[in-house]
């Protein structure tokens, strides 16, 4: 088939172009703009753009540290309006992100307000918080924009301009890690220890072929903010070694005494994954194992968690044994999970899954980047400060002759012309010998300039010793950043202090604990297998109850369901409906409950829809063994199937096969009963015996039980004795069906009886 094109017009030009190449180079454009300036973060600052915008913004707007706060709505308008026009959603959430401590290694913002907490409650709206830099954002990530470090571009409309990348003195993608779903890939890094990466890059700094095994003698593996245990440090080092992997990170637990001989199982931290609404389901997944009898030893659970940290207190029975329970939470919910580590960041505008080593030397080549432009920028005001200071220093030692060339003058670039070119045309001198002097003079542009700012109190000599003390120190500075500058050791040690500058202050101890652990053996208590009673309402709401608590309220338990039998909690129930269809439920699934309260309905524990189907018969599993169920159908096909047929664990099977446009209208389990009546919609009967119904398989369709008139259908199937009473009502009337339907033989006419 010929491709399709697409043609682009202007006054000048037509190009033609294939559709699928149009598409292809879109789609291409649009996935490299949300990998490089949305989701993903640049593994130099370790920050994706709408957090370098919002803390560059604050920056700006001069909110520091030490500074009072400012409202949240503030920061967020301004970066909007200014560097970011994405909506104020992202970029306030982006800012709540960075003052959790449950999230980041360090945060980088110093939130005032609620923002949020570990379990999972959301941050009050912007115009409520208020926010200023951390001062490790001003030191390490901030620091030195006013000279030259870092490039910086025009915003989206070109009126401004924002760092490309914030000049940052320490590996913040290591420290605070990052999580972000791009198109076609994710990052997914943990945050690590502070201290940690920075001595790791003082490692690498002295010797650049270290391997990441001796990178890791430095960083001993993650450092979540919440703590926990990484339970496969042996797997570390190849995780590392990648930049992807599995990291299996588990709570602490803590075992405390209590009164009356109990024992209470303390979870005192979390694992990083658990952090959020994931801390709910985690109490929910452990009342779950209680309630489904996984587990007898839990009383009662609390969590007493608090801004002081995380106590989820499990109260056990007196004979519980702690450490199985321990294991229990271990292997049945997320008290330990599993952390997708996957080290992908920007690495030269390009998106790279990158190791430990790779990650700390790219850090270390952009702080040489940021040093020689740094030092760069240091010396050149040094060498301007030199000039101007050389150039006072001596117009000082001829102080008298330079006064007498500023009273001689007519303006003031007279004066400089003659200070720079020696010209003395149009000045007046006392002498010869002045003039001669003034003749000599070779000043820089510079330093006339500043002769002739110069204030006359610099002539103290207090001043002009101040003067040449100030001149030796811009040596210095001069002699030094020149050395920085040109030896590369000498900006190493610079780069090794500043990390050693950033882990005095700012670091704090690990949190988490780093080995390698067996994996946790849960002994599972056999289910306790008891008899109960299954009841369910015409509504199709069902539930068991115990036998103790059916037998005290049989009667208003047989009055009030539909369905009452008694069954076992390994066993199963099994409904049978008029599609045809048989659903199989676990006993254990249904609630177990007191005779009053309202159960389940069917439709939320299997596959049944109460909107399109009709229940017709429900019975214990086990209770079908050793019986045969009768079928009738509304195009009158019989058959009886043996029990055992339905004999399986799936939740939907078929229990028979229908004609097109055909429906079950009865199931029945005979026991004293020896014929069977068909009514039809017309108001024909047949009776015959349940002798001349055939066993099939089934997944048969049956025999015919009776010849029907066009249109006509079976409407109601009676099972009866041969005596008895046998009395139904038809047409609101009482009806006797022995009485008034004389035996006929399967498939028949019937008789038809108007009342």
């Amino acid at each position: 088939m010929k491709k399709q094109q697409f043609i682009e017009t202007s006054e000048d030009r037509i190009i033609q172009s294939e559709y699928s190449d149009i598409m292809k180079k879109s789609f291409i454009d649009y996935a490299m703009s949300v990998i490089v300036a949305r989701a993903l973060p640049d593994v130099r600052d370790g920050l994706k753009p709408v957090q370098r915008r919002v803390l560059y913004d604050m920056h700006e707007l001069g909110m520091f540290y030490d500074r009072e706060y400012k409202k949240s709505a503030r920061i967020v308008g301004d970066t909007m309006g200014k560097y970011h026009p994405h909506g104020d959603s992202s970029i306030y959430d982006s800012l709540v992100v960075m003052t959790q401590d449950f999230k980041k290694g360090k945060i980088l913002v110093d939130g005032h307000g609620n923002f949020g907490n570990i379990e999972g409650d959301g941050a009050a709206a912007m115009r409520y918080t208020e926010a200023r830099l951390q001062k490790i954002t001003q030191i390490g990530l901030l620091a030195d924009l006013d000279k030259d470090v870092v490039d910086f571009g025009p915003n989206f409309d070109e009126t401004l301009k924002e760092p490309l990348v914030l000049p940052a003195l320490f590996s913040n993608l290591l420290v605070n890690g990052s999580e972000g779903i791009a198109v076609g890939m994710a990052t997914s890094i943990p945050p690590h220890n502070l201290g940690e990466v920075c001595d790791a890059t003082k490692a690498y700094l002295h010797n650049n072929d270290i391997t990441t095994s001796e990178l890791m003698q430095y960083i001993k593996g993650p450092d979540f903010p919440t703590g926990g245990i990484i339970t496969n440090k042996s797997e570390l080092e190849e995780i590392y070694e990648s930049g992807s992997g599995k990291i299996k990170v588990r709570g602490k637990v803590e075992v405390e005494k209590a009164k009356g001989g109990k024992v209470n199982v303390i979870v005192t931290e979390i694992p990083y994954p658990m952090i959020g609404d994931n801390i709910r389901k985690f109490l929910s997944d452990v009342a779950a194992l209680a309630e489904t009898k996984k587990t007898t030893d839990l009383v009662d659970i609390s969590n007493q968690s608090s801004k002081e940290g995380i106590r989820i207190v499990f109260e056990l029975k007196k004979d519980a044994d702690p450490d199985n329970f321990i294991n229990m939470l271990y292997k049945k919910t997320r008290l330990e999970d599993t952390f997708g580590f996957n080290m992908l960041a920007i690495c030269d505008g390009r998106p790279e899954t990158m190791s430990l080593k790779r990650v700390i030397e790219e850090s270390a080549k952009f702080q040489y980047e940021i040093c020689t432009r740094k030092y760069t920028k240091l010396l050149e005001k040094e060498l301007d400060k030199k000039e101007i200071q050389e150039g006072l220093i001596r117009a000082v030692n001829v102080i008298d002759l330079i006064i007498e060339i500023l009273r001689g003058s007519k303006d003031r670039n007279m004066a400089r012309l003659c200070m720079t070119e020696g010209k003395t045309t149009g000045i007046n001198f006392k002498s010869k010998e002045s003039k001669m002097m003034a003749s000599q003079l070779n000043f820089t542009e510079k330093q006339a300039n500043a002769i002739l700012d110069m204030r006359l109190y610099k002539l103290i000599g207090l001043e002009i010793e101040a003067l040449l003390n100030e001149n030796e120190e811009t040596l210095a500075n001069i002699a030094r950043y020149k050395d920085i500058l040109s030896n590369k050791d000498s900006m190493t040690e610079v780069i090794s202090s500043n990390l050693d500058n950033i882990k005095g202050e700012f670091n704090t101890p690990r949190k988490t604990v780093i080995e390698d652990v067996e994996e946790a053996v849960y002994e599972e208590k056999p289910e306790e297998i008891i008899d109960v009673y299954f009841l369910m309402d015409r509504f199709g709401y069902a539930k068991t109850v115990d036998v103790a608590a059916y037998e005290r309220n049989k009667e208003t338990c047989d009055t009030e369901n539909k369905y009452v039998f008694k069954t076992k909690t390994d066993s199963r129930v099994v409904i049978f409906t008029d599609l045809g269809l048989m659903h199989s439920i676990k006993v254990k699934d249904f609630p177990l409950i007191k005779p009053k309260d309202k159960g389940q309905p069917i439709d939320n524990l299997s596959n049944y829809s109460s909107e399109n189907e009709r229940v017709l018969f429900v019975a214990a599993q086990e209770d079908l063994k050793f019986k045969r169920l009768v079928f009738a159908t509304a195009g009158s096909m019989l058959k009886f199937v043996d029990g055992s047929e339905f004999e399986v664990s799936k939740k939907l099977v078929a229990a028979t096969k229908l004609n097109p446009g055909d429906s079950v209208v009865a199931i029945f389990t005979p026991e004293e009963e020896k014929n069977i009546v068909l009514r039809t919609k017309d108001g024909v009967f047949l009776r015959f015996g349940l002798e001349e119904i055939p066993e099939k398989k089934k997944n048969a369709v049956g025999v015919r039980g009776m010849k029907l008139g066009k249109g006509d259908v079976v409407e109601e199937v009676y099972f009866t004795k041969n005596a008895g009473d046998n009395i139904i009502e038809y047409n609101g009337k009482p009806f006797d069906l022995h009485a008034k339907v004389k035996p006929g033989h399967r498939d028949s006419k019937g008789i038809k009886i108007r009342s």
